[in-house]
């Protein structure tokens, strides 16, 4: 055993109960691949285009002529025109046909109640100039059309409607600025009225209102509660749809309510979306699984209480199969829930023993790939902070101690952080034994797991905090005492006992 130099004040540190139970603050932590994300938050109405159409662009000039005639055939065929060329799904020309001046034009087509088709065809050429950049949304915005949207609401032609509410998403999608615009203007009451009116509307139409209101309640920093709270026995209620569409964009805004302060957590419970939610996670297309486990995952980073009602409605039976899915994102979703439930009080640390998650976190923190055994390093980590030494015991017992052992070689500083906290914890509850039978059980442990060697290893890391929980393990539980380091002289020093013949030494 090597002996180590100590150079920096020894301090050791606990993570904070904020540390503990943690809220969705790692942009890390997402189970939505950006690019995919992008897709979901903005649509354009694709289809099959002529490869010829781009030659058509050349026919700008005639066919804004023709939209600012008084015939109405002519402008709905130019619309028509407009549309196919906005509909592009690759690089539609967006730019050049804003250029040219239509917008303004298609906005007054919204409002003609006489011509459904021309206002039809106008709102989808819109909401695909709705589904480019933020630069094109601001137009949009600039235009006024938002407030004909909302207004359309109310159409009793439901291509129409739905064309409608496909903008408003696209709007809302864009931006949290955009997003609280429509809130503001007062988007959500006709939404809302517009998804629970028709006892069986159009399943596109119910699709895309659900979308939208997702989009809705999605974006940092979160729409104010007051704005999207009326919304919460709807979508509770949408969480029994038929069609899988609807439930999974009805749990994705379930997901967004959820993620902030306990408040808002309380509001989610309180509309009694807790039992669906822990079905759903069976359910056969991990479409749905997905925002349902994020949903449940953010209700449990509430305080105790909060957390308890997702375990009474059996989460932890769910887990022990989600924990192996062929998905990691899925996987390391499942180890950041049980982190906040081992976060928690003895009683719910017994309740993921007790579901056999641990020697499932343990086999995650040995096999699984690094994002998904860093999860699972928090929740045995919490388990060990909070748990009794029977619990500790309990873990310890299921092979804990070399994978965390082995952790300590990643080069993650916040994951070797919370593995040093893991075996600082499990070394404590085996003092009590050492004052009781002499000798701490889980020291032996940790060296037969050559944990003691990368322990001496992390004396060298460039970390403060790790230096110093490493400096505190070996000095408390190990013995290892401080190298003596020579003084500033060139000559040897001698410890003050020892006795110098009277002439000094001879040599």
């Amino acid at each position: 055993m090597s002996f180590y130099k100590q150079e920096r004040k020894n301090i050791k540190s606990t993570f904070s109960e904020e540390d503990v139970r943690r809220k969705r603050v790692d942009k890390h932590l997402t189970l939505r691949k950006q690019k995919k994300e992008e897709l979901l938050l903005k649509r354009r109405k694709a289809e099959t285009i002529d490869p010829t159409i781009l030659a058509k662009l050349q026919n700008v000039p005639k066919y804004f002529q023709q939209l600012s005639s008084n015939n109405v055939n002519e402008q709905l065929e130019a619309t028509i025109q407009f549309r196919k060329l906005l509909s592009m799904e690759r690089n539609p020309p967006i730019d050049q046909i804003v250029n040219a001046g239509v917008l303004p034009i298609f906005v007054q087509f919204l409002q003609r109640v006489d011509q459904p088709q021309l206002q039809f065809e106008a709102a989808w050429a819109i909401t695909n100039i709705a589904s480019g950049t933020s630069e094109h949304v601001e137009k949009v915005i600039q235009s006024n059309a938002p407030i004909i949207f909302i207004q359309l609401l109310n159409s009793p032609n439901d291509d129409i409607k739905e064309q409608c509410v496909w903008a408003l998403g696209n709007i809302a999608g864009d931006s949290a600025k955009f997003r609280d615009y429509l809130l503001q203007l007062g988007v959500m009451p006709p939404l809302l009225k517009l998804i629970t009116a028709n006892p069986s509307p159009k399943v596109s139409l119910m699709r895309n209102a659900v979308w939208t209101l997702s989009n809705l309640c999605r974006g940092k920093p979160q729409p104010e509660f007051n704005m999207i709270a009326p919304a919460l026995l709807i979508l509770a209620h949408l969480l029994y749809h038929p069609d899988e569409e609807v439930i999974t964009d009805a749990s994705w805004a379930l997901s967004y309510i959820t993620d902030g302060p306990n408040d808002r957590i309380q509001a989610a419970i309180d509309a009694n979306i807790i039992p669906r939610l822990v079905e759903l996670l069976m359910h056969h297309s991990s479409t749905v699984q997905t925002p349902a486990l994020r949903a449940l995952g953010n209700i449990v980073t509430g305080n105790d209480k909060q957390t308890q009602a997702v375990l009474n409605a059996g989460i932890l039976r769910c887990l022990t199969t989600l924990i192996g899915h062929s998905k990691k994102s899925i996987r390391k979703e499942v180890c950041w829930t049980i982190s906040n439930v081992t976060a928690g009080s003895v009683e719910q640390i017994q309740e993921v023993i007790d579901a056999n998650l641990i020697p499932a976190l343990i086999f995650t923190l040995q096999k699984d790939e690094f994002d998904v055994k860093r999860e699972a390093a928090w929740a045995i980590s919490n388990a060990t902070s909070g748990g009794t030494e029977k619990q500790i015991k309990y873990i310890v017992d299921q092979g804990v101690i070399k994978p965390l052992c082995d952790l300590l070689q990643y080069k993650d500083v916040k994951l070797v952080n919370v593995v040093l906290e893991a075996l600082d914890n499990i070394l404590a509850a085996g003092a009590s034994e050492e004052e009781e039978h002499g000798f701490n059980p889980y020291t032996e442990k940790i060296e037969e797991a050559e944990g003691i060697e990368k322990l001496e290893e992390l004396q060298s890391h460039e970390n403060e905090e790790i230096y110093d929980k490493v400096v505190s393990i070996l000095e408390q539980y190990f013995g290892v005492e401080e190298e003596v380091v020579p003084d500033s002289t060139d000559g040897f020093t001698f410890d003050s006992n020892v006795q110098v013949p009277q002439g000094g030494f001879q040599f």
